[in-house]
């Protein structure tokens, strides 16, 4: 659906047009070896929680830069929760992560 800005789902034009980087057959070889390589989540296993990989999460946003989207020391496999809440609050500088005393870790 169409917002008044003219943006599709929230993102924006430049957002939407890098999307299809995802659709690129490049791209599920690529997801496919990360995930052959590391099924497991990277965050669960942190915390000592064995998690199957749902996603593969590029670790520094590439914005559509095709050198950072297929590289793969920038790729990590995540569960959707990981990805979904916790990656997504890292990037936008509001996750707080908790030590097992339940006081936030700086």
């Amino acid at each position: 659906m169409e917002s008044a800005r003219g943006r599709v789902d929230g993102r924006s034009a430049e957002a939407a047009e890098y999307r299809k980087l995802y659709d690129t057959a490049r791209w599920k070889r690529l997801r496919e070896a990360v995930r052959a390589e590391q099924p497991l989540c990277v965050m669960c296993l942190r915390d000592d929680v064995v998690t199957e990989a749902d996603v593969v999460d590029h670790i520094k946003p590439h914005h559509g830069d095709h050198l950072l989207f297929f590289d793969m020391s920038n790729l990590q496999p995540l569960c959707k929760q990981h990805h979904d809440r916790d990656k997504q609050q890292m990037e936008r500088g509001t996750y707080i992560e908790f030590g097992p005393d339940g006081w936030p870790v700086e």
